[in-house]
């Protein structure tokens, strides 16, 4: 599972590291590729065999909805399959890093069986409106049964 949440840099070739931990988990959970794609403002990453589950989930398109199928389009047009190289780094395709406005520094999380590539400013924005109301965050803890 990956968890945790860590800063990089992206380098002049548009390569950023991937997590030790991630890679560990990567290596011995799954195989060392992971397919990039746009989703809520960031890059999410899915190792291959995940990846697999979500095209077998989608693959029926008259049996989803109109709306879903106009996202779908938009999800898989994203797609990029990023092998990790020997120094443990992706290349990230300019596109991506433009959707989720990238520049340079990153914050890179584990969401259990993905993980996610964050514009540092975006992340401070998300994390700064997600706990701003301490009431929501108990309300939302709860729910959780956290």
């Amino acid at each position: 599972m990956f968890a945790g949440r860590y800063e990089y840099a992206i380098d002049d070739k548009s390569r950023v590291s991937i997590p030790a931990k991630f890679r560990e988990v990567l290596s011995t959970s799954y195989d060392m590729r992971l397919i990039l794609t746009n989703l809520d403002g960031c890059i999410v990453g899915y190792p291959f065999q995940e990846w697999l589950l979500i095209q077998e989930k989608t693959s029926n398109p008259g049996a989803i909805k109109k709306e879903a199928r106009a996202f779908l389009r938009y999800f898989y047009s994203g797609i990029s399959e990023c092998p990790i190289d020997r120094l443990g780094r992706i290349l990230i395709p300019q596109a991506l890093k433009s959707d989720a406005m990238i520049r340079k520094d990153v914050v890179i999380i584990g969401m259990g069986k993905k993980i996610e590539i964050w514009a540092q400013e975006r992340w401070a924005e998300l994390v700064k409106k997600a706990t701003s109301d301490p009431d929501q965050v108990a309300d939302i803890v709860s729910e959780l049964g956290l």
